[in-house]
């Protein structure tokens, strides 16, 4: 067989095993991410009858995002990215009774700018990248690279007290009224029960103000930049790869209550030709 043949076959699958372009979709968890819960609750109006408390997370962000890469370029390749992220975490309003008790009114909100309905709350962190990579060209098959970028994040609110109070504080001269003209007496249940009714109602119409709030509260938007190591793997002449990044963050504005382990991991397939 001659030896100038298989090497030009060789060469030629080498090739054939990378693509011009590439599109696909992954898993993109993000890593060390935490943000803080209250202890205790807090009152967001000015008479203290109506508080608020919400937890916290702790660990991994649940993530998706797309990608699309070019490997035409000489020496270099460039990759864009979308990846979405979110953490969720429970809140409740608490509104009190003129017996002492409490009616808790758990809240369920839509973020606005975000894919995602009215659900418990999350916070949900969405990140833009624009990647410049050196690839390591002399293996057949995989092919590992290096490099960063730029960033474009847009992260959600948090639902604290400041929110909070700002948006109900408004009802709590209706609210004071309304518990005002409900008498309460300790030995008749059927009062106590009406009591509590109208103040679960006035605790639902609060909810509804939050949640309008919360889907007009929009995004926080900053540019900040990564690193990133990576590799992709593609058979001959199959159009289809895999890949795999590990991502550090630098930069980017997140709330008070939340620290960023700015690391994520990208692990999906594509189409490339």
């Amino acid at each position: 067989m001659n030896f100038k043949a298989l090497v030009a076959a060789g060469a030629l699958l080498a090739t054939q095993s990378f693509a011009i372009i590439g599109i696909g979709g992954h898993y993109a968890p993000g890593f060390g991410t935490k943000m803080t819960g209250m202890n205790e609750k807090a009152a967001v109006t000015s008479d203290g009858s109506v508080s608020l408390q919400h937890g916290g997370f702790d660990g991994t962000m649940q993530g998706f995002g797309f990608k699309l890469w070019v490997d035409l370029l000489p020496i270099i390749d460039i990759e864009a990215t979308m990846n979405f992220q979110l953490g969720s975490y429970d809140a409740s309003l608490y509104v009190k009774n003129l017996d002492g008790s409490e009616v808790e009114v758990p809240l369920e909100i839509e973020l606005g700018g975000t894919p995602f309905g009215k659900a418990t709350p999350k916070f949900v962190a969405m990140t833009g990248d624009l990647s410049i990579t050196y690839p390591i060209t002399s293996l057949p098959i995989i092919r590992p690279y290096i490099g960063g970028g730029l960033s474009y994040h847009l992260n959600s609110f948090v639902l604290n007290q400041k929110f909070v109070a700002s948006v109900v504080d408004d009802a709590t001269a209706e609210m004071i009224r309304v518990l005002a003209e409900t008498p309460v007496d300790p030995a008749d249940p059927n009062s106590i029960a009406i009591a509590q009714d109208k103040a679960k109602q006035l605790g639902e119409n609060m909810k509804k103000k939050v949640q309008d709030a919360a889907l007009d509260e929009g995004l926080t938007k900053s540019i900040g930049g990564h690193i990133l190591v990576g590799l992709r793997a593609k058979l001959p002449i199959i159009p289809i790869a895999a890949y795999g990044n590990f991502k550090y963050y630098i930069g980017g504005d997140y709330p008070s209550e939340i620290d960023a382990g700015n690391m994520t991991v990208e692990l999906g397939v594509g189409l490339a030709i």
